[in-house]
């Protein structure tokens, strides 16, 4: 059957990412902050070359996993209508936006990385406001092997950027012309441009807890919902 992320795992998550909103809010705490949110933000993507032999939330939903759940749409669960697909390209470009673009002033990761060829798809914006047609192209279209690349190489990112911040620099938002490139790269819809505001209000410490955290633990447990009713059987060799 589907190695679902097991309660208590996922409780342990959620207690440990209230404590790490505390601990961020604390400058005395900075070492230990970072710590803990490397050791949250590892069970939420393949574990990859790093693997420590125990499964990450990302490593269960690919394992098994068939193409075709992969790009199923619409999957009708009570979480959410959305592809195993979307949920994954999803959570990474928005950290991808936000940590690279609003809190280090550089480049994604979608272009310095080639993914934005890589992946296969024309999407380059954050995945928020698509239609049901361009979910289902995006779903249809996306590269399961580019988009594992893809999160591994987000990921690899954005601890480095965190890891390289001074308590000071958790403080600081993002000014307005790195606000600026998000549109002029084309990184939300016309239509989200309520994102940029969002965005705006958070400190680099608030868009660790959410997007480059809570965000991601949400859509894999989408994904894994997703997973669960498409695939209730052992897949066949």
């Amino acid at each position: 059957m589907v190695n679902l992320l097991n309660l208590e795992q996922r409780k342990t998550w959620n207690v440990k990412h209230k404590t790490l909103t505390e601990m961020l809010a604390r400058p005395d705490q900075h070492p230990e902050a970072v710590a803990l949110f490397l050791e949250q933000h590892r069970w939420l993507y393949a574990s990859g070359a790093e693997s420590s032999g125990q499964m990450t939330y990302e490593d269960k939903i690919l394992s098994g996993l068939t193409e075709q759940t992969f790009r199923t749409y619409p999957v009708h669960t009570a979480a959410s209508r959305n592809s195993i697909a979307w949920h994954l390209w999803h959570a990474a470009r928005i950290e991808d936006i936000t940590m690279n673009i609003l809190v280090a002033g550089r480049e994604q990761v979608l272009h310095s990385g080639g993914f934005a060829e890589k992946l296969n798809t024309r999407f380059i914006h954050s995945g928020n406001g698509m239609n049901e047609a361009e979910i289902a192209e995006l779903s249809a279209d996306l590269s399961l092997e580019a988009l594992k690349d893809y999160r591994l190489a987000v990921a690899g990112q954005t601890r480095s950027i965190i890891s390289g911040l001074s308590a000071a620099g958790l403080k600081a938002k993002a000014d307005a012309s790195r606000l600026r490139q998000v549109s002029d790269q084309e990184a939300v819809k016309a239509s989200e441009q309520w994102l940029l505001d969002y965005w705006g209000g958070k400190t680099a410490a608030g868009l660790v807890l959410m997007p480059a955290t809570r965000h991601n633990f949400l859509h894999l447990n989408k994904a894994m919902k997703a997973k669960l009713k498409l695939q209730k059987q052992p897949v066949s060799p």
